[in-house]
């Protein structure tokens, strides 16, 4: 399973989002700080959710991390996240 199908899986269990795209940019930053290689360093992820309308965008970060978790977090260098309600 690749890190991106890992962070679609946790996502969509913990929010159960309307809109869920998560886009590996690895590639972008070939050769950049952060890229150990793998193919699997950076990620963008476009999410809409209801349990998100009553949150701060700082609240949404939070708990997008904690959904993730630091098995996947732990392993990636970047992740830009549009979170919204």
């Amino acid at each position: 399973m690749t890190i991106s199908d890992e962070i679609e899986r946790k996502l969509a269990a913990a929010f159960q989002p309307v809109v869920l795209e998560v886009e590996n940019e690895s590639a972008k930053h070939h050769g950049h700080a952060g890229d150990d290689g793998s193919g699997e360093s950076h990620f963008r992820v476009t999410m809409r959710a209801p349990a998100f309308a009553p949150m701060s965008r700082i609240a949404r970060h939070r708990a997008v991390h904690a959904a993730l978790g630091p098995e996947v977090v732990g392993r990636i260098h970047a992740l830009a996240l549009d979170v919204a309600g």
